[in-house]
């Protein structure tokens, strides 16, 4: 079954709307002929009889009451009958009844208290339904008479006609800006769409560089306009990847041309001493370290990026894990003559995975001592933030950042100085790790730095919370 397209149901849906307004209206004309019109007439023919039943004084009916009555029947639209015999009546109703007389009974009764009897019913004479009204006349209890009044109802076609000549045009005009008006609704709704359709499938080729224009601020447009927002974030993140592959073919590259090189100078016997030998060997260690670093971090990144290795969280004395790390490394800040200044809060108790909070600070700890010259100065601070977080800062005293280039610490093999951190060992995933990381633990990180001034790091954490 050929399944419809999305203009072919606004389509339907516009018929379906034309025909139920449609279908309403005549309802609507069928209820106000029914309750409106036959109600009319019902209150017109009892509104005359009663006004002619107050002229009758009392006792017999007179003649001059007659002549009244007949001359009233010549200006009423209204068959009207002078009953001064109660038993007469059956025989003036111009359509059967399901009972031998009509004075009988809780008719009767009616009259009796002085309401007027309503009956409706089809008479073939006038091939219509007909509307009688009886009223009676009273002399104080008894019933010496009665006015009789009947008049054929309209049919429905008759008394709509008037209406329908004036309906019908206006009904056409309804139908046709109605249709207008949807074919515009439906081309401004389909348009984007079938363009995101189109968009779509460039999209699943490679071709992230179509934009579909944004014309309304409804749900449409907006959807348009989130659809561009999604096919650059695609281009980006394809970019992304892209460089990504690049850097890290960079990446491997120089290692390997090393390795390639010296080990091939080993095999051809080009080193002609045992010293060179060694040299030769030492150097494809320390190029094989590097790489062993960089498929190390990746896959760190990568397992962090999409957590495939959940953080085994639980509550972790911070000051500890941080004077652990700087005790690693105090052999090189005494090497490179550095002064460390430290002030730590040991009650503060983060809420985290202590061996991934051990890898931000060796991170952090491991660029300020590499990148603050001999004689510099590194200074490591834990304090509470807040009720709820705390903040450790690592500031040196280095050659610094430019403002600009801040934004983009934390990506992928981002150097602010390729030579120097390639001359270095850096990988260029240290800070990447760090964020995802920090974000994973629900916290925040902050780079504030000039040149020639230093880089300050700040990493807010949440702290366990004390249970009241």
């Amino acid at each position: 079954m050929k399944r419809l397209r999305l203009g072919q149901k606004v389509w339907l849906s516009i018929g379906a709307a034309i025909f139920v307004t449609l279908a309403f209206s005549f309802l609507l004309l069928n209820y106000f002929y029914r309750t409106v019109y036959v109600k009319e007439v019902e209150r017109m023919l009892i509104a005359e009889g009663t006004s002619l039943a107050h002229d009758y004084r009392g006792g017999t009916v007179t003649e001059a009451y007659r002549r009244q009555i007949e001359w009233y029947d010549e200006k009423s639209t209204a068959t009207i009958l002078l009953i001064d015999n109660p038993r007469e009546l059956s025989a003036c109703w111009p359509f059967p009844v399901h009972y031998d007389a009509l004075v009988s009974g809780r008719d009767r009764e009616t009259l009796l208290h002085g309401k007027p009897v309503i009956k409706t019913g089809y008479e073939k004479r006038f091939d219509r339904r007909v509307m009688a009204v009886v009223v009676p006349l009273l002399d104080e209890k008894r019933l010496e008479g009665a006015i009789y009044l009947y008049m054929p109802l309209a049919d429905v076609q008759e008394a709509t006609k008037r209406a329908a000549a004036a309906f019908w045009p206006f009904a056409a005009l309804f139908a046709a800006a109605l249709l207008f008006v949807g074919k515009r609704m439906v081309r401004q709704m389909t348009e984007p769409l079938q363009a995101m359709e189109k968009a779509a499938g460039r999209m699943a080729k490679g071709d992230y560089g179509a934009a579909i224009s944004v014309r309304t601020d409804d749900e449409i447009g907006r959807l348009a306009q989130a659809f561009n927002q999604m096919a650059d974030a695609i281009a980006k993140e394809d970019e992304r990847k892209r460089e990504f592959l690049a850097n890290v073919s960079h990446e491997l590259r120089t290692p390997l041309s090393y390795i390639k090189g010296y080990s091939e100078a080993l095999l051809s016997g080009l080193a002609r001493t045992k010293e060179e030998e060694q040299s030769h060997l030492r150097l494809i260690h320390r190029e094989t370290e590097r790489m062993e670093r960089l498929v190390r971090d990746l896959l760190d990144l990568a397992q962090l990026e999409g957590q495939s290795v959940p953080l085994e969280r639980a509550p972790v004395a911070f000051a500890q894990v941080i004077e652990d790390v700087m005790d690693m490394y105090r052999p090189i800040i005494t090497q490179k003559r550095l002064t460390l200044t430290c002030d730590l809060d040991y009650e503060l108790i983060v809420d985290g995975d202590a061996d991934r909070l051990e890898q931000v600070v060796r991170n952090l700890l491991d660029n300020a001592i590499r990148y603050t010259p001999e004689g510099g100065a590194v200074t490591v601070r834990l304090s509470r933030f807040s009720d709820t977080e705390g903040e450790l800062v690592i500031r040196d005293t280095g050659k610094g950042i430019p403002k600009d280039q801040l934004p983009l610490l934390g990506q992928r093999f981002f150097r602010v100085d390729r030579a120097r951190t390639r001359k270095e060992g850096g990988t260029g995933l240290g800070l990447a790790i760090v964020k995802q990381i920090v974000a994973l633990h629900g916290g925040a990180i902050q780079f504030d730095s000039d040149l020639g001034q230093g880089t300050t790091v700040s990493v807010r954490l949440p702290l366990v919370q004390e249970e009241e």
